[in-house]
């Protein structure tokens, strides 16, 4: 059966192009090939995957980061936050625009899950940079790339399955993260002012009789508006790094602080908490599902003796660290082509990590990497999931065209984080090790 490893990636893009969903084509090529290995005792050998994987204490984490984000939108919290954030910056060139990007990367660290905060952002944004005439493709570009965010910035789901396959730290993971989401978003707003500066037509200020609110109002708005999803964010987030909680400790208290700020602003009504739960089960549900398939894939890929056939290929190929590292990421970034970020994680991860230690690679640098790729694969054509994502909730006058130009220098600029960490590791290692050392 030495032919398995060779065939069995080419057969699950098949049936993913085909349009099969990602979780039943993992499933049906683990069965059929898996079957092939060990025939009927196949179902015995996968049982022991699944099982572990249902009762997986950190993956309980997903749905309650879900249920916090989601009560967070469906009680106007994050429109409150988003018009305070126009305020401040929606006069500087590019002010609407910078606006998104800012409550993308809030709203990130609230709900942390890719498309729902384009989805949300979008809903937000558009209406109000087409109605300062802002260029097309600026538009579309500013809330795939923000939308991207929620790959990176904590507590981002994509980084809590990773610490699960990885057998790695959340904590750790999520500091990591947090110097090269916050350099990202630098770089988005940068990139923003530069062009706005540039060509002003494409994306002019809001007018002064707009924003001509008193200094004393406009700091009551954003206090009312930006303090408490904050304090829930630093309350989340601070109980994990300084290790007070678990990862599913500390989202448990987000879930709980979100619903406590929705009473508080009068918003929990039973249509929006049941309408919430809808969409937490809905959204836990497809994960959890490829969670299953793509532990079953790397169980039957590493009993065919893929996993050793990969380790020889690497050791023969003599690629040296750099060679390596930029193997293992042009893998992760073509895959992001035909599949998304949590079947990447899933089927590659645990292939990568044996490679990754024993070529005494830091895992933490790696992780980061692998994380800004699986961004910057989410926004490159020809697949893009983010543009698909925004074509779902655009007007007709935001067409393919304007995405897909758009996108292209948010993506330059990820390529951009990308080398500042390979360069400079300690963007991705500082705060881990400042951590550690408390």
């Amino acid at each position: 059966m030495s032919f398995i490893p060779i065939v069995i990636f080419p057969a699950l893009f098949i049936l993913v192009f085909l349009g099969i969903p990602v979780a039943f084509s993992l499933i049906i090529i683990s069965v059929s090939f898996g079957y092939l290995i060990l025939g009927d005792l196949i179902f015995l050998q996968l049982y022991g995957p699944i099982l572990s994987t249902s009762s997986n204490f950190i993956l309980a984490a997903i749905p309650l980061f879900i249920f916090m984000g989601t009560i967070l939108e469906r009680t106007g919290i994050a429109l409150r936050l988003f018009q305070a954030l126009q305020l401040w910056v929606g006069r500087w060139p590019g002010g609407v625009a910078i606006a998104t990007i800012l409550m993308c990367a809030v709203f990130a660290a609230a709900s942390g899950v890719v498309g729902a905060v384009e989805i949300v952002v979008g809903l937000m944004a558009i209406p109000a940079m087409q109605k300062y005439k802002y260029d097309g493709s600026l538009i579309a570009g500013t809330i795939c790339a923000g939308g991207s965010l929620g790959t990176i910035i904590p507590p981002s789901i994509v980084v809590v399955v990773y610490a699960s396959m990885a057998q790695l730290s959340i904590g750790q993971l999520f500091a990591a993260t947090m110097l090269p989401g916050l350099l990202m978003v630098v770089f988005f707003v940068g990139y923003i002012l530069l062009r706005a500066y540039l060509k002003p037509q494409d994306a002019p200020p809001i007018s002064k009789e707009d924003n001509d609110i008193p200094l004393k109002t406009k700091l009551l708005i954003t206090v009312k508006a930006l303090l408490p999803p904050l304090i829930l964010i630093f309350a989340v987030l601070g109980s994990l790094l300084v290790g007070a909680a678990s990862p599913t400790e500390a989202a448990a208290v987000g879930a709980v602080g979100a619903l406590l700020l929705a009473a508080a602003f009068k918003e929990l009504k039973w249509k929006t908490l049941k309408s919430a739960l809808a969409v937490t089960v809905r959204i836990t549900s497809m994960i959890m599902l490829i969670v299953v398939g793509g532990t079953m894939f790397t169980s039957v890929f590493a009993l065919s003796g893929g996993g050793q056939m990969v380790r020889d290929f690497v050791v023969s190929a003599e690629f040296g660290e750099v060679g390596l590292i930029l193997f293992l990421l042009a893998i992760v970034f073509i895959a992001g082509f035909v599949l998304d970020w949590i079947s990447i994680v899933l089927i590659f991860i645990p292939i990568f990590i044996p490679i990754i230690n024993a070529a005494g690679i830091n895992q933490i640098w790696f992780t980061v990497m692998v994380m800004v790729v699986i961004q910057t694969s989410y926004l490159t054509p020809p697949m893009a999931p983010s543009i698909f994502y925004l074509r779902s909730i655009a007007p007709p006058n935001l067409t393919y065209k304007h995405m897909y130009r758009g996108v292209i220098p948010f993506v330059m600029i990820q390529l951009l984080v990308l080398i500042v960490v390979a360069f400079i590791p300690g963007v991705a290692t500082y705060l881990p090790t400042l951590l550690v050392g408390l």
